[in-house]
């Protein structure tokens, strides 16, 4: 079956506040199973309201409208909606009732006439108590269209939707949407999309689909089926497949787990310690792995050491290697590393030195230009890497780059 989200208030359009409802709704939508095609935000304007129901009425099965079922005068989303399905406004003596009783509880005081207005529903109408709100919901349903009312704030519509919607949605549609997540490290987007370029082609259910993030590729694998177990069963062959081609580069299966989560998790496995020495990047890979819960475990001390002083002082960069290499360099970076690790007593240590821009970059060393250095097993080794985004976006993937280069000396350690 076919959805479309209608959300209606002038507020949405001017961008005085961002459209959360949508968001929801579409993700809840396509858990269910329901196809959604269509997305759309109106104003509080009458005709261009009719003129946008009618629209998604008519071309899909399902239509869900959120927000315009206040009290006030530009609340207009029964009202059309009534009209688009040629039902009359009655009011129901069930609302009204509970519209007394919200007030009653909450200390509202004397009820104000146009808030009457609410108890007035389409005939024939479901509707839908709200727990949170004097406005209720309403399910109306006519030539095989269904239309579903939502009142706007996110606090009244998520439970309603949680308690009532989704249940109904569910009988409409019994097969839900069910979904894995493969996380991977250490290949760009091109390359994962390019290894699994056959599995794309040939899909039915299940489907897979690429999500780049800095320094990672998302694959998220999904199954339509009547319940989670048969889902599992139907994704099964695929997880399996896409762990015989990257391996260890899969770094978890688990939707809310980070990668830095990992590395901690991997450093505590191994009972082994971290330290990081950081020049561009100023403190960001050791801030990611001490966001971490648990990180102090396992993550004493770390250098922010951007300067050349800084280098020789903290980390005994020897002046003849800065001079004859300069800061950014292989060999620059591997002596940060092993001095890091050797300063902190860590068994493993991530240095980085670049040229994160907009300024300082030559010929020679451009801007993007950075090295990462890791020291572990009593060896440092430097890894080079040329970045083309801004200065944010230069630190940001060397971050990423870094953590990887971490992650995998822990597995090779």
């Amino acid at each position: 079956m076919t959805v479309e989200l209608v959300c209606v208030g002038t507020e949405i359009l001017l961008g005085n506040i961002v459209n959360t409802n949508a968001a929801y709704l579409a993700e809840q939508c396509a858990m269910l199973g329901l196809s959604c095609y269509h997305q759309s935000v109106v104003g509080d304007n009458e005709q261009r309201m009719e003129e946008t129901i009618r629209r998604a009425v008519s071309r899909s099965d399902i239509v869900i409208l959120s927000g315009g079922l206040g009290p006030t005068k530009d609340d207009l989303t029964k009202e059309v909606t009534a009209r688009v399905f040629d039902m009359e406004l009655l009011e129901d003596p069930h609302t009204r009732a509970r519209i007394q009783e919200y007030f009653d509880q909450n200390h509202r005081g004397q009820i104000t006439e146009n808030n009457w207005k609410q108890a007035q529903v389409p005939e024939g109408a479901m509707v839908i108590d709200n727990y949170n709100g004097t406005a209720p919901g309403l399910i109306l349903q006519k030539d095989g269209k269904t239309a579903i009312l939502l009142p706007g704030p996110p606090n009244e519509l998520k439970p309603m939707f949680e308690r009532d919607i989704r249940p109904f949605l569910n009988r409409l549609e019994p097969e839900g949407i069910y979904s894995k997540m493969v996380k991977i490290c250490g290949f760009g987007e091109s390359k994962v999309e390019s290894m699994i370029t056959d599995i794309m082609e040939s899909q039915t259910n299940p489907t897979i689909a690429p999500y780049a993030k800095t320094g990672e590729v998302h694959l998220r694998i999904t199954a339509k089926a009547i319940n989670e177990e048969t889902a599992d069963e139907m994704m099964e062959p695929m997880m399996e497949e896409l762990y015989r081609r990257f391996g260890s580069q899969i770094f978890t299966t688990e939707e809310a787990v980070t990668l830095e989560e990992t590395i901690v998790e991997l450093l505590k496995e191994k009972g082994k310690t971290v330290t990081t020495a950081e020049s561009c990047t100023g403190g960001l890979v050791a801030g990611r792995l001490l966001n971490v819960p648990g990180a102090s475990s396992v993550y004493m001390e770390g250098y922010i050491t951007y300067s050349n002083e800084a280098k020789e002082k903290l980390l005994g960069v020897s002046h003849a290697t800065l001079e004859q290499y300069g800061a950014v360099s292989k060999e620059t970076a591997c002596e940060m590393a092993e001095g890091a690790a050797k300063a902190a007593g860590a068994d493993l240590a991530i240095s980085v030195t670049g040229i994160a821009g907009p300024d300082g970059g030559t010929k020679e060393k451009p801007v993007g230009l950075v090295y990462v250095g890791c020291y572990a097993d009593g060896e440092a080794r430097a890894y080079e890497f040329h970045f083309t985004g801004n200065r944010a976006k230069n630190r940001e993937s060397t971050v990423a780059k870094a953590l990887t280069i971490l992650r995998e000396a822990l597995i090779n350690s």
